[in-house]
């Protein structure tokens, strides 16, 4: 079942952008959105952020026992031990079925509950090493932005925690809301969860970074064409390589990667909002056959076209 109560766990000192992050996402919009989103702590009443300015929380850890969707909050001292009460609060939530999701950290509450144990998982670049020697039953994944298991998930530090609940979004309700709701705050609609959380080289100030954003437009809006990487980086008006370099240091990826995974998130949405054949959505995005689209949507997904657009509509 696709989640529609959220609760959010504010830690004492709880990172303001997290909070801010996890309203923007699931909080109720008229005719687009009936998330029913709230924040709960240890006690009911104001809770400090790092900012010095405290947040009402109007509920205490119960809500965690109602909530379709958990989220553990960044804080600015969850490296320690968190409450028994909230470890177990986890557990039982993961065990009757709620899906469990935490970023930076607060990934950290996770692993001392034990719902990490045998499972990957990421935080921020900066704290993966604590992570990993604390909690050796986790296999921690430094480098990514964010890691879906199922039922449980993580993320990298900062606005990755964006990209993981847009994540969540498109997993359980869609493409169509996940890119709404990106729309809605300017944000890029789907991160690959194993881009890098970092670069090591900048991106060049000056035309490089111009033309870069052209090209990067343009390709979304021709994904229908085939689209080389010769012809890619010509329009960028550089050479072959200085492109593929320029390019993995702005997004983290490589043009190939990135060109995939802009045709299946295209894909998504036509199998949700349209009544398009197989055939035609593999034209519409830039499939040389739909033999080809199938086998790179199952891979994603884990299911054919087919059996997507069955399963979302029955939702």
């Amino acid at each position: 079942m696709a989640f529609q109560k959220v609760a959010a766990y504010a830690p004492a000192g709880a990172a303001a952008l997290g909070l801010g992050m996890a309203s923007a996402a699931f909080r109720a919009r008229p005719g687009l959105t009936g998330f029913d989103f709230a924040v709960c702590a240890d006690r009911r009443g104001p809770v400090t952020t790092d900012l010095g300015v405290p947040v009402l929380a109007e509920h205490g850890p119960g809500l965690l026992e109602r909530a379709d969707l958990v989220l553990v909050l960044p804080g600015a001292e969850q490296i320690g031990e968190p409450a028994p009460r909230l470890r177990s609060a986890l557990r039982r939530a993961h065990a009757r079925g709620a899906t469990v999701a935490a970023h930076c950290l607060g990934v950290f509450a996770l692993a001392a509950s034990g719902l990490l144990d045998g499972r990957e998982a990421t935080t921020h670049w900066q704290h993966a090493g604590t992570l990993a020697a604390r909690h050796p039953d986790v296999t921690v994944r430094a480098e990514r932005l964010y890691v879906d298991q199922g039922r449980i998930a993580t993320g990298a530090g900062a606005a990755a925690g964006l990209d993981l609940y847009l994540h969540l979004i498109r997993r359980d309700h869609g493409a169509g809301l996940a890119n709404a709701i990106a729309r809605l705050l300017v944000v890029p609609p789907h991160r690959e969860g194993g881009q890098r959380q970092y670069v090591d080289v900048p991106v060049a100030d000056g035309g490089e970074t111009e033309r870069l954003a052209e090209v990067v437009g343009w390709a979304r809006a021709h994904l229908h064409e085939r689209l080389t990487l010769d012809a890619l980086a010509a329009r960028a008006l550089m050479s072959r390589r200085s492109f593929i370099r320029y390019f993995k240091a702005a997004t983290g990826t490589t043009p190939h990667a990135w060109l995939r995974a802009q045709r299946l998130n295209l894909a998504e949405e036509l199998l949700e909002t349209t009544d398009l054949s197989t055939e035609r959505i593999a034209e519409r995005t830039g499939y040389r056959s739909a033999a080809v689209l199938r086998e790179q949507f199952a891979r994603r997904r884990g299911l054919p076209p087919r059996d997507y657009r069955r399963a979302f509509t029955r939702r």
